[in-house]
């Protein structure tokens, strides 16, 4: 496709081949452990060290161990409310047929099938993550569900993003600006790829205005989600939300930060009662 430094691309759907015989990523093989308390996480065992989102690679080692169940876990955590979440934003980032899409921060694909679905056979859909088992995990879930479909999977880093200025038409990102390292960054790279008249639409936690929905939001994550986390050996992994949400901007930051980055028209949705949030914007 024009536009990709290909050197960042991993390899695409193939009609034919299941890519569920490949064999599997290394980076899937992880075996480093995150030790957690109530309000940190440290980045190996015996150490004091934070992980924060300023430890990219303890970041990425998290999102490779909990590729395998982290699609039960969205469904099962949500009432499988993600999908219709997912559906909103994408929605937003305003994909028509024969667009050319991003996802960034893929994971293992959701957004990025949505956004194949709407762009058709004409259109070019590219789904990036700096997670090798996201992907892996990805092209596995999208030959079953779609067979041959108009998706690249790229193994790449959302603050260095590896496209050409202006090319494409929307954008979507879920569940991925609270783990970069440097959010002004990233919405800059998601602003510098944006062709002018699209729109970007980014989903994420989002921590209630109301004390109620607040108090309810970390008593699902400490009495719900670690506790069942627990059950499949990923209390770590899991217990890195609460931190990760605690130092993630509000909405209104995230719109302030969305117009330095030179975003125009940007609002930002809280829904669910305010325990997600998606940040919609375009670029004039």
């Amino acid at each position: 496709m024009h536009g990709i430094d290909h050197r960042f691309c991993d390899v695409m759907l193939t009609p034919g081949v299941d890519p569920a015989e490949r064999s599997p990523s290394p980076q899937s093989a992880s075996t480093a452990r995150i030790s957690t308390s109530a309000e940190s996480i440290s980045a190996e065992p015996g150490s004091t060290r934070e992980l924060t989102p300023s430890d990219p690679e303890q970041v990425q080692a998290l999102f490779n161990r909990i590729a395998p169940l982290y699609d039960q876990f969205n469904h099962w955590l949500s009432l499988g409310q993600h999908h219709v979440w997912k559906q909103m934003a994408v929605k937003w980032s305003r994909p028509f047929p024969g667009a050319i899409c991003l996802d960034v921060c893929c994971g293992s694909g959701d957004l990025t099938r949505l956004l194949a679905q709407s762009v058709g056979a004409s259109g070019q859909v590219i789904g990036l993550d700096f997670a090798g088992a996201q992907l892996e995990r990805a092209k596995q879930i999208t030959y079953r569900k779609l067979g041959s479909c108009p998706i690249q999977w790229i193994q790449g880093d959302a603050l260095d993003l590896p496209f050409e200025s202006n090319h494409f038409h929307s954008i979507t990102m879920g569940y991925g600006l609270r783990n970069v390292a440097d959010i002004h960054r990233a919405l800059q790279e998601l602003y510098r790829v944006l062709q002018p008249g699209g729109a970007v639409a980014i989903l994420d936690f989002h921590r209630p205005q109301q004390p109620q929905m607040l108090q309810f939001q970390n008593w699902c994550l400490d009495q719900v989600v670690v506790p069942l986390a627990e059950q499949f050996g990923m209390r770590e992994e899991y217990a890195y939300i609460r931190p990760s949400l605690a130092r993630f901007p509000q909405g209104p930051e995230q719109v302030q930060y969305a117009r330095e980055a030179g975003f125009v028209d940007v609002v930002h949705y809280a829904i669910a009662g305010g325990l997600m949030g998606v940040l919609v914007a375009q670029k004039s």
